[in-house]
């Protein structure tokens, strides 16, 4: 036998306050994205794409297939934007088309950012089966695969409006959609489903109605009304019975309203991308919440974008930003795909599948609330033996932090200033061998801490294989 070490990393998010004892002269701030240079991704450029309306998109990168895959929702019988100019758009009051009808359809990327839109031949429009389409008839799909699923025709599970919910082998060929009972939500929305690691159940996330006291000046209209939108939440262990929906999000404000949330697990917390529709302006921009257990959520600068609008009429995504459902993290950016739209919610637009980025772990980090006196940040304590403790930070031009590692005795067994942006960099190494308690403080200077992290060495045993030479 040989005795090997390897790498067991455990990672702390800042903005999860779990791991916050103490903060002082400390804000938790947004993280700023960026906007990829290579977009529009892909619009509207099939004949059945009539509209994306929302798009809806759910995206993953396929490990197994070193491939991305891409499920969104076109209206594929729809009025459609076209070329309206802006003063065109202004002058025609859009309207649903009476017979509309919206569509699943399927993209791939080798690297996430050129797209293909495969002839799958397995849905017939308008006599002819070359397209992309996978099913028609569902509104607001969500889809994902599910990797501990040990029935292989289940690997691939949706759920959408009605509730219904349909099972797939390979994400192109889907049962028929089985009604779920006893929901009583509206599911007007992207309807988004995953598996909660820390409840052991599947999480469903939708949306409903409710009425308020809002007294309306003039006459009714999409914008001007009395109702407003809720995101609400279901559970289920087996995916096809599922509990009641529940409120988790009510609508705080008239104005700005919750109106679809995609929500992944990630370093131990649950993290929701909430597109939030402002009546006032008919735009829709997405914002960042968390929560401890899918249930009771924090949000973290409302009323502030994560993923903001363009500011620029008729750009990409002027009008809307819907982040599609289950980013994409790799080793040096997380990759936030959405859906993009040209012009208003309730107009005449035109949509795309778009992408932000955000540095590794920076959805939200700490910077000084008083930049005339540093803040100061300390960690739980937590237990490590033979360790290296590193840190993800950004630091401005003639910034930096300081760090101090104490023991439970409250003694100082290391320091470090750091004056530059790092990733996953050793801050602490050298560790004892033996298991001990520690906390971390942080002083800040110009500069934001998103995370830290312990990789433990921890031996096991691994048999010896002869080399064979042929």
């Amino acid at each position: 036998m040989e005795i090997r070490e390897k790498a067991n990393l455990h990672r702390f998010l800042m903005l999860d306050k779990r791991n916050i004892a103490h903060k002082e002269n400390a804000l938790l701030s947004l993280g700023k994205v960026r906007k990829h240079l290579a977009n529009p991704l892909f619009e509207e450029d099939k004949l059945w794409e009539k509209r994306f309306d929302n798009l809806y998109g759910n995206v993953t990168y396929d490990h197994e297939e070193s491939v991305y895959k891409c499920w969104y929702s076109p209206f594929i019988v729809a009025h459609s934007a076209g070329a309206l100019s802006l003063d065109e758009r202004r002058k025609r009051g859009y309207e649903g088309h009476p017979e509309q009808e919206m569509g699943v359809c399927y993209a791939t990327s080798t690297d996430g950012i050129i797209w293909n839109k495969p002839d799958l031949g397995l849905v017939n429009y308008e006599d002819n089966s070359a397209n992309n389409i996978i099913s028609r008839g569902p509104h607001g799909t969500g889809i994902f695969k599910d990797h501990l699923e040990s029935d292989p025709k289940r690997l691939y599970k949706s759920i959408s409006q009605g509730m219904k919910a349909s099972f797939s082998a390979d994400g192109l060929n889907w049962s028929v959609p089985t009604p779920i009972s006893g929901v009583e939500s509206a599911g007007d929305t992207h309807n988004n489903a995953f598996w909660a690691p820390t409840l052991e159940k599947y999480v469903g996330f939708t949306r409903t109605w409710s009425k308020t006291n809002r007294k309306i000046v003039g006459p009714e209209t999409k914008t001007n009304h009395a109702w407003a939108r809720e995101i609400a939440r279901i559970e289920s262990r087996d995916f096809e019975n599922w509990s009641r929906a529940e409120v988790i999000i009510n609508c705080d404000s008239w104005d700005q309203q919750p109106y679809a949330m995609p929500v992944f697990f990630y370093a131990g917390i649950y993290i929701g991308l909430i597109a939030v529709h402002e009546q006032s302006s008919d735009r829709v921009w997405t914002e960042l919440a968390i929560s401890e257990d899918t249930k009771t959520w924090e949000r973290i600068e409302q009323g502030s974008p994560l993923i903001p609008c363009s500011e620029e009429p008729l750009d990409y995504d002027y009008g809307c930003v819907y982040a599609c459902a289950s980013p994409v993290f790799l080793k040096n950016e997380i990759r936030l795909y959405y859906g993009g739209s040209d012009w208003l919610h309730f107009g005449w637009r035109k949509g795309c599948l778009a992408l932000a980025t955000l540095r590794p772990d920076g959805f939200a980090g700490y910077v000084q609330e008083r930049l005339n006196q540093p803040a100061t940040v300390r960690t739980k304590s937590f237990f490590m033996k033979k360790a290296v403790i590193k840190i993800s930070a950004d630091v401005e031009s003639g910034g930096f932090f300081n760090a101090r590692l104490f023991s439970l005795a409250g003694d100082v067994l290391q320091q470090a200033r750091i004056d530059r942006s790092c990733v996953d960099s050793p801050l602490f190494t050298s560790l004892p061998d033996e298991e001990g308690q520690y906390h971390i403080e942080f002083e800040l200077h110009a500069a934001k801490l998103y995370s830290f992290s312990i990789e433990e060495r921890v031996q096991e045993e691994q048999k010896l294989q002869e080399l064979k030479i042929s």
